[in-house]
């Protein structure tokens, strides 16, 4: 069923388009991937406070996936991403990102090793093109199942007690583990929440099916459906990045030094000098130690929202920009990730303020509001990593 009787726009229904129309009273879609997606089903606090308290249903399907297979298919890889997909073993899912030969982030996504020589990539940006390039060469296949694979992410406390009442068995999934289930079904300990979370994977034809499985497991559970702007308040409470709002994919941007290299998005973790050549290599050997900026997780004082706002130091010269932020209603606190210039990052930063505006009744005003640098996450709950989770 379709929402949409107007073939100018151009999305397409995805595999569970049909629950989720029937779920959505606000009527807000937009385009993801060429697919219509819902911002808000009901409304953003009902299905945010879902997802902290009890349970909710994501439709991930318009992500890209690529499958890699072949005996060459691991040393395409890690020829490909910057961290050693050697130590990656099969059943297990590994965050990693990918850069040009300038050291600049094309994208990040999850590594799925399924078996030794057959992996599944998924990532925000188009990559086929660029996989075929950066395979060229090994005995590995690209495949792009992007639209034969339909995903859902099934986040919050009582996630796994769904799960355990829908018949699923992953008690000893251990975060980033990955298990076929049941023929054709494949779950991951994995997810976009910073929560105790799964992803659930099958065929397209077999979508509809393992949503009313899920749904009705979790009637008792509080289960709801919910849209990107709910998702969006836990992934920035998680301190995780959204590529095109807290990073630009160098092959999207039309302006020269708009990228950024790992090292000044805080994944300076993933990249392996001692592996081997992979592309981006010599650049980053270079741009590790001289960061333009560095990629803060920062308190906000008061309680207004910085997105957008500039960063100073000293209140008088700009240093950077805020790219996400929001009073988050777990943690009880104004948080932010802010982009700032890494000599005031590293030796200043102790003096660092946003300039936030705010329109109350049509009129604008600007204050200048501490930033507090932090070193741990926004939010992390012990739930997140515990195996066996909690029963709740």
């Amino acid at each position: 069923m379709s929402v949409f009787t107007d073939p100018a726009l151009g999305l397409i229904d995805g595999p569970f388009q049909p629950r989720l129309a029937e779920q959505s009273r606000a009527k807000a879609w937009y385009g993801w991937a060429g697919y219509i997606a819902p911002a808000v089903l009901d409304s953003v606090e009902f299905e945010y406070f879902a997802l902290r308290n009890q349970a909710s249903l994501f439709d991930i399907s318009p992500m890209h996936k690529y499958r890699i297979a072949g005996p060459d298919a691991l040393a395409a890889i890690n020829r490909l991403i910057t961290r050693d997909a050697t130590k990656i073993e099969v059943g297990r899912v590994a965050y990693c990102v990918w850069c040009d030969e300038e050291g600049m982030v094309i994208d990040d996504g999850t590594l799925f090793r399924l078996d030794d020589t057959d992996w599944r990539l998924c990532c925000q940006e188009p990559m086929l093109t660029w996989l075929l390039d950066a395979t060229w060469g090994f005995d590995a296949t690209v495949t792009d199942e992007s639209d034969t694979v339909a995903g859902l992410a099934l986040q919050g406390p009582t996630a796994f007690s769904i799960l355990d009442a829908a018949g699923l068995d992953v008690a000893d999934l251990k975060p980033f583990d990955l298990r076929e289930v049941e023929p054709g079904l494949m779950i991951s300990r994995t997810g976009f929440t910073g929560d105790l979370g799964y992803e659930i994977w099958m065929d397209r034809d077999a979508a509809l099916p393992v949503w009313d499985r899920l749904w009705e497991a979790g009637a008792l559970w509080g289960l709801r459906a919910i849209g990107y702007e709910a998702l969006n308040i836990a992934r920035i409470e998680a301190g995780y990045l959204a590529a095109g709002v807290d990073f630009q994919p160098i092959h999207a941007t039309e302006r020269l030094h708009r990228g950024k290299t790992p090292f000044e998005l805080g994944l300076g973790w993933l990249v392996n000098f001692d592996k081997g050549h992979f592309n981006g290599r010599r650049a980053l050997l270079a741009a590790r130690d001289a960061p333009r900026t560095l990629l803060l997780k920062v308190d906000v004082e008061g309680f207004k929202p910085a997105t957008g706002a500039l960063v100073y130091h000293a209140k008088r010269r700009e240093v950077g920009h805020i790219t996400s932020g929001l009073w988050s209603p777990t943690a009880k606190r104004n948080i932010a990730l802010a982009h700032v210039k890494a000599s005031h990052a590293r030796q200043r930063p102790g003096n660092l303020w946003a300039e936030v505006y705010t329109s109350q009744e049509g009129q604008w005003s600007t204050r200048m509001a501490r930033l507090i640098p932090l070193k741990t996450p926004f939010f992390a709950p012990p739930r997140a990593r515990a195996t066996p989770p909690g029963r709740i």
